[in-house]
């Protein structure tokens, strides 16, 4: 079962179901869930091999009505969302630099249906003892990015992370050194020289014998026509998945209703091959890729 879903299920045995009517709102909690969890994936930073950072203080900006009705279930909600962030990190080996933090605020800018999700990645001391802090720099490093009712979240550009306290500069940082094996600067000319030879790679999917070109880092699917690519599916939610081009390249589901299907496994993120088929609604969609 995949974390999205056991959230939704532990949201919905909370308080003798008095979440039902949250349910309701414009924005639903699964969505909010859905786009910390895209939080985490597009902020992530290498380390080193063996850990990749991610971001674990968010704050969540909903318009007036849907704060109202949020509010008063701030603390349980925040407990969960910061739950089942834990959890996919878990899941993606993730790590944190600090305790993780949710935080609802109001914003009278967005209109219902509307929100924006901000995270940053801060040490144990500073997420503790200058939240408000956090938040004030956070927000003025970021501007607006609201989405239409429905049509799931993009989160702002990722904030730079600063380095562990007390960790030493890396020798490739010096005039004339080169990468150190095993540091965070190797990982990250790894990670270029794969993103390089991954732009040599075409892309494209199949669907009902169309092709359709990926030519940019990501290719929203879904039933809105302001989804990269629409299919008329009524089992398609209106931003259903998000195809992320990459060495190699995944799938994210966006917190859809009826999920999506991999190479016959319901999950919420795949690795893609070419050839790989995947199914959303009762539409079937199959990944391709060649190089040159």
């Amino acid at each position: 079962m995949g974390v999205l879903k056991r959230f939704e299920q532990r949201l919905e045995g909370l308080v003798n179901g008095t979440f039902a009517k949250v349910f309701k709102s414009e924005v639903q909690p699964v969505e909010i869930a859905g786009a910390l969890q895209r939080e985490c994936d597009n902020n992530a930073t290498i380390w080193n091999r063996d850990r990749t950072v991610v971001p674990n203080d968010f704050i969540v900006e909903l318009s007036t009505p849907d704060y109202e009705r949020l509010s008063p279930y701030s603390g349980q909600l925040g407990d969960e969302l910061s739950g089942m962030v834990r959890d996919y990190a878990k899941q993606q080996r993730y790590t944190f630099m600090g305790p993780i933090k949710v935080h609802l605020e109001k914003a009278d800018d967005l209109d219902t249906g509307l929100y924006r999700v901000r995270s940053r990645t801060l040490a144990a001391s500073t997420s503790q003892d200058h939240p408000g802090q956090a938040a004030a720099a956070q927000r003025a490093a970021s501007g607006p990015r609201s989405v239409p009712p429905g049509a799931g979240h993009v989160s702002p550009p990722p904030m730079p992370t600063s380095p562990p306290p007390g960790a030493a500069m890396p020798r490739a940082a010096l005039p004339g050194a080169g990468p150190q094996p095993g540091s965070a600067v190797e990982s990250w000319h790894q990670a270029r020289g794969a993103a390089d030879r991954g732009a040599q790679t075409r892309r494209w999917i199949e669907i009902n014998g169309n092709r359709h070109q990926i030519s940019r880092p990501t290719l929203v699917l879904g039933r809105s026509t302001d989804a990269d690519v629409r299919i008329d599916d009524p089992g398609v939610s209106r931003r259903h998945c998000e195809i992320r081009v990459g060495t190699p390249s995944t799938i994210q589901d966006l917190g859809s209703t009826n999920g999506i299907v991999v190479d016959g496994q319901h999950t919420t993120r795949a690795t893609l091959r070419d050839g790989s088929r995947i199914v959303v609604g009762s539409t079937t969609i199959v990944y391709r890729q060649a190089e040159g």
